[in-house]
């Protein structure tokens, strides 16, 4: 299966925080518990502000013709 690049950026981001938690620490085997429930959090936001983002992309490139004027499907 073909990852998205929302996917893959997610992916990269996480675990970009992780090696600076282990780094933080100078612990390089399993995240505490608390560690990794903050990961799960910010992995939560982080999906959410990139779909926010991918929605006003989509509004934005979206064509509104003069005429519409705000109206929903002819």
């Amino acid at each position: 299966m073909a990852r998205t690049h929302r996917e893959i950026a997610i992916e990269e981001m996480l675990k970009t925080v992780e090696e600076a938690m282990s780094q933080a620490i100078d612990w390089w085997g399993d995240l505490p518990q608390p560690m990794k429930e903050a990961i799960e959090q910010f992995r939560t936001q982080l999906e959410g502000a990139i779909d926010s983002v991918e929605f006003v992309r989509r509004a934005l490139d979206r064509e509104i013709h003069e005429t519409d004027h705000g109206k929903g499907p002819p």
